[in-house]
């Protein structure tokens, strides 16, 4: 029996591996290296005795017995860290504001994700627009915010870039010779300010169709047919159309994904590192 027990590293780095699809991903949450996850889930797989990830050179996927590890493992992995959690006298907390243009509809499970990652550990989130989230974060009422580029600031790391387009609700039609009807978030709203900004310059007509008080508003407003809004593809349901080419409107740029923190180590900084590395999957996904 000596002689199967499980590393409790090679298991974490396991269970990584399957949720971010990617060795390189959970080297970067565990901080360590490609090579040295790759050896850890070697020696475990030599002591079970079969495969629990297949790799080729374009994926990486569960063999049928590594599914069948996968729900276990974590669970061992919990127990382990309410052990550990046991001997800490104070519950650390984190504080996160995370703008309503990067959350998306990924956030329940990068939620749950770092829960996995630390169950004792409390997190606090707190979803606005990037503006407020910097100033709630410069007077320290936020540990970490995950933010849209803003202008003025060049302080943040960019965990990831993401295109935007101009979509439109599969039945709306543009109406000739009348201003194109938009959908944005309210102010301040810096991808509302760049693309009313970006349609003046090129001198098309526009007019204020619809104000959302989030991200969920504006694509609910978009698929009922209120008009077009400039948004990233992963925050809208199947079946919304981009008609940027269609009706000549100005192109979007690639807008970064920023990282501003004052958390450097412990606890707190593991599971930052957590939710850095999924949000870097969600947006290149």
């Amino acid at each position: 029996m000596t002689e199967r027990a499980l590393d409790v590293d090679a298991v974490e780095a396991f269970v990584r591996i399957a949720e971010l699809g990617s060795f390189t991903r959970a080297a970067e949450v565990l901080g360590s290296t490609q090579a040295a996850v790759s050896l850890k889930l070697k020696r475990m797989e030599d002591k079970l005795g079969y495969r629990l990830i297949e790799r080729t050179p374009r994926y990486v996927e569960l063999s049928a017995r590594g599914a069948a590890f996968l729900e276990p493992a974590r669970e061992l992995l919990e127990v382990h860290e309410r052990a550990l959690a046991a001997l800490v006298s104070t519950r650390q907390r984190l504080t996160i504001g995370i703008s309503d243009h990067v959350a998306g509809p990924e956030l329940p499970a990068l939620i749950a994700r770092m829960n996995a990652q630390d169950p004792q550990l409390l997190i606090e989130i707190r979803i606005g627009s990037s503006c407020d989230l910097l100033q709630s974060y410069d007077r320290r009422e936020l540990d970490t915010v995950i933010v849209r580029l803003h202008t003025g600031r060049d302080d943040g790391e960019t965990l990831a870039e993401e295109q935007f387009a101009w979509f439109a609700g599969p039945a709306w039609q543009y109406r000739a010779g009348e201003p194109l009807p938009i959908v944005t978030l309210a102010e301040p709203c810096g991808v509302r300010v760049m693309s009313s900004r970006l349609l003046d310059e090129a001198e098309i007509p526009w007019s204020q169709a619809f104000v959302g008080g989030g991200v969920a508003a504006v694509t609910a407003a978009v698929m009922a047919g209120l008009g077009v809004a400039a948004l990233a593809p992963r925050m809208l349901p199947f079946g919304a159309v981009d008609v940027g080419s269609k009706l000549r409107l100005p192109a979007l740029p690639r807008l970064p994904v920023l990282l501003h923190t004052r958390v450097k180590e412990g606890r707190p900084q593991q599971a930052l590192t957590a939710l850095s590395a999924a949000f870097r999957s969600a947006v290149r996904a």
